[in-house]
């Protein structure tokens, strides 16, 4: 089944996407911020949640990997 008719798989990809953005934005900032608007500014976007919203994020992180354990 696609991640889009999962609702538990959509969630997963999206918190992969906001936390791939940051780690990436961390280690080579340039990457990220030259695009800033239109499609690849979805990424930009992910890694300022990722960056503002950190502990909820991680949060997230760990209760979709305890639910996927079990």
């Amino acid at each position: 089944m696609s991640a889009l008719f999962n609702f538990q798989s959509l969630l997963l990809v999206i918190l992969l996407l906001i936390c791939t953005c940051t780690y990436v934005r961390g280690q080579f900032p340039y990457i990220v911020d030259r695009n800033k608007q239109g499609f690849l500014g979805l990424f930009w976007k992910a890694a300022r949640i990722g960056e503002r919203l950190s502990p909820y994020v991680s949060l997230a992180c760990i209760v979709m990997a305890v639910s996927q354990i079990y």
